[in-house]
């Protein structure tokens, strides 16, 4: 399908070609679990303690310990939805202990009657679910730097998350105060010690934003925002304001500071970006990717994910040779707007040197951009919404790092070799 070692993927699983070497037989009839009872129930799962090492990588201020992030191990994960307790978190000033009884939600301002729900009163709203990859508008940014971070995918990449979150939608709530003539945004407020706030769109309250009180079928982790949280489908992660306690109805954005000082972006020419709000088109490749090694010649799946904050992902290619050719690969199904899109594609690695990269499309036709024409749009000082295409270099030896790939060499013909364009 492309040069460098892509196969097609249906004509791989129709061959039937086998990943594993013939080895004999392993007796296990000694081991324990075989003639031994198990561990008996417990009243919340846990995961094997084999799997220990799948968690998040925390980076906090040492002097406000509650000030920091952590990130999702994309790299170790599969499927399309996260695992609540690995959820990637953004705290201010650390995760409240709210009592759901002695918490309530105010909505006020400009409405035709100012309304106070508690949190039994809005159990009984009705509800509505909606999986949605949740993104911080810094996730990657490190990719704005001149020289390519060497860390794991998620680790560089794992500011962002899919879950599904179920709530009470935004617009029963705004219909029921009476949004007054002239209101164009909503102010949330958290209830958090460091009163995070910040304004959204009315347009965009009525359309798909939720109350949410459940992530992943079960209630709100504190993490998470419990009691309640605002969730904006497909928007920056800083829109969804954790704890939430306040929503005011306003003519104007109330022009906090994560909207004025930061979530603006400064442009070559000197202006800012300001408002952005939706998540780009994006992909990588989690697997193989930065940090691990492909242990002997054969076939392997590459596999990642993609999303847009736009809508469902319609396309995702993948190219071995930095970006000379290009093959689609295979999207998992079902394939939800502004969700986690698994992909797949068979690469035969047989010692070759190779750049892997991903490519995704969206259903508005926007197209993940390569890192040179990002870097040329918008320049180097910005810190948000990094989404170029993300590069890994195998070598010979099998071990992988991150690249950069900004100026290719011609294309090389075929099934042939080319030469490295990171060297």
């Amino acid at each position: 399908m492309a040069a460098n070692g892509l196969l097609d993927r249906r004509l791989f699983l129709k061959r039937g070609l086998a990943f594993a070497t013939a080895a004999p037989l392993v007796a296990a009839a000694d081991e324990p679990w075989l003639t031994t009872p198990g561990a008996p129930f417990t009243n919340y799962g846990q995961p094997s303690p084999h799997e220990k090492g799948v968690v998040r990588w925390i980076s906090a201020n040492a002097a406000v310990p509650g000030n920091g992030i952590s990130w999702t191990p994309l790299h170790e994960l599969e499927g399309t939805i996260t695992p609540t307790g690995l959820h990637f978190e953004r705290h201010h000033n650390g995760v409240p202990q709210i009592d759901p009884a002695r918490h309530a939600l105010l909505v006020h301002g400009e409405v035709e009657r100012a309304l106070e729900f508690s949190m039994p009163a809005l159990l009984r709203y009705p509800r509505e679910s909606t999986i949605f990859a949740l993104e911080c508008g810094g996730n990657s940014n490190a990719g704005w730097q001149d020289k390519p971070i060497q860390a794991a995918a998620g680790y560089f990449h794992g500011l962002v998350s899919c879950s599904e979150w179920t709530g009470v939608p935004l617009r029963l709530v705004l219909a029921e105060a009476g949004v007054t003539s002239g209101a164009a945004w909503i102010v949330a407020e958290g209830a958090d010690a460091f009163g995070m706030t910040v304004s959204l769109p009315l347009e965009k309250a009525l359309d798909d934003c939720l109350l949410a009180l459940y992530q992943n079928g079960e209630r709100l982790r504190p993490e998470q925002g419990y009691p309640l949280r605002l969730v904006v489908p497909g928007w920056e992660g800083v829109l969804n304001v954790k704890w939430l306690r306040n929503l005011k109805v306003a003519r104007e954005p109330v022009m906090a500071r994560n909207e004025t000082s930061k979530y603006t972006e400064l442009m070559p020419d000197g202006r800012a970006r300001q408002f952005t709000f939706v998540m780009d088109v994006k992909s990588l490749l989690t697997s193989p990717s930065h940090g691990m090694h492909l242990d002997a010649h054969g076939l392997y799946e590459l596999s990642g994910l993609a999303w847009s904050g736009r809508g469902r992902i319609t396309k995702v290619e993948v190219s071995a040779d930095g970006g000379q050719t290009w093959a689609d690969a295979e999207l998992g199904h079902p394939v939800l707007p502004r969700a986690f899109a698994r992909f797949r594609a068979p690469f035969d690695w047989q010692g070759q040197r190779a750049v892997l990269q991903s490519r995704a499309t969206d259903e508005t036709g926007a197209v993940q951009p390569a890192r040179a024409a990002l870097v040329a749009a918008r320049g180097t000082q910005g810190y948000f919404h990094y989404h170029a295409i993300v590069s890994w270099a195998l070598a010979a030896d099998g071990t992988v790092t991150h690249t950069y790939v900004d100026a290719l060499p011609a294309p090389a013909a075929q099934g042939q070799g080319f030469d490295a364009p990171w060297e």
